[in-house]
């Protein structure tokens, strides 16, 4: 019998004075336990996401609570091996790359997957469906209804609530936001709250929670994860392709970094074309000489930073879309 697994999605923004020593506690904490995945650590909460046995789960969880991380709400996914290749814990300066302070005493209201489904089911031409994630994560999945911001990055969106100022009313217009497993959501709707946005609501577990308590309805495509899957059905329900291969447009959802090793960008790429260029998304990239072993295995590599991907970029072929975050 195939070992058995539990995937395992949280996050906490309650206050963490030494951000230092909780990696240090964490770290030591994962030794010896059947655990991968990456955590995030700051002042302002721990992000997490991981792959590990149902013992190890059950104890961490608890560890966790006896430390008195007692509002984690942790979301949980049987699967059949670890979707991490290994153990990460990091100290970082934003927990979400916002790039910006936000008071998160103003958050949204959050709701139940229940309730955001009936939410949906009354949604009237005041309700703004916000899709808060990138484009490459949206194209291949979202809320039906939902406006899908054409940004390669979070640290985007700080800006684009200008262009929503000026097509919706904020006192009037009742704003429903979402994202993979909630945490974009706390900080975007206390932004929004904060640049007078009355009426905000977000999803309460985001996507992931959505999928587990409602499936897939209202749904359409599938779900762009961090971890090894890259691209997931929403409530194990199977879905057609919403979105094309990069070269050939052929109905496609399956994204690959390109093996250029100086690009690395996420794109659509059907098998034949990925063959045909050689698991590169351009010809440029195709024939830099510099292209690393590939497959049709789409577990990502690792990706460069946000501001090596912006200077790479400016002069290449494939659009921003294609950017990670």
């Amino acid at each position: 019998m195939a070992p058995y697994y539990q995937i395992l999605a949280y996050y906490d923004l309650s206050s963490i004075d030494d951000p230092d020593f909780e990696v240090r506690q964490q770290k030591i904490f994962f030794k010896d336990l059947d655990f991968k995945g990456r955590i995030y650590i700051s002042k302002d909460g721990i992000n997490g996401q991981a792959s590990a046995s149902k013992e190890a789960t059950e104890r961490y969880i608890q560890w966790m609570r006896d430390r008195g991380f007692l509002n984690t709400v942790f979301k949980l996914e049987p699967y059949h091996e670890h979707v991490f290749p290994r153990m990460t814990v990091k100290k970082r300066e934003q927990l979400v790359a916002l790039d910006r302070k936000v008071d998160l005493s103003k958050r949204g209201v959050s709701v139940s997957p229940a309730v955001w489904r009936e939410l949906l089911d009354t949604r009237d031409q005041s309700t703004l469906v916000l899709d808060v994630r990138n484009e490459y994560e949206s194209k291949i999945g979202h809320f039906r209804g939902a406006e899908c911001p054409l940004l390669g990055s979070f640290r985007e969106f700080p800006e684009y609530v200008k262009s929503l100022k000026a097509t919706w009313d904020p006192v009037q217009t009742r704003v429903m936001m979402y994202c993979t497993g909630g945490i974009r959501c706390e900080l975007y709707s206390a932004l929004l709250k904060e640049e007078g946005f009355e009426l905000v609501y977000q999803l309460e577990g985001g996507v992931i929670g959505y999928g587990v308590e409602e499936g897939s309805r209202h749904w359409t495509g599938k779900l762009f994860v961090f971890d090894d899957r890259v691209v997931v059905n929403v409530g194990g329900e199977k879905s057609a392709p919403i979105a094309n291969c990069h070269h050939c447009a052929k109905p496609w959802d399956v994204y690959y970094n390109c093996a250029y090793v100086k690009c690395n960008c996420l794109f659509l790429c059907c098998p034949d074309c990925l063959k045909v260029h050689q698991g590169c998304c351009s010809c440029r990239c195709a024939s830099s000489g510099q292209i690393r072993p590939w497959s049709l295995d789409a577990k990502p590599f690792k990706r460069l930073s946000y501001n090596d991907k912006q200077v790479l970029h400016e002069d290449r072929v494939p659009s921003p879309e294609l950017y990670t975050s």
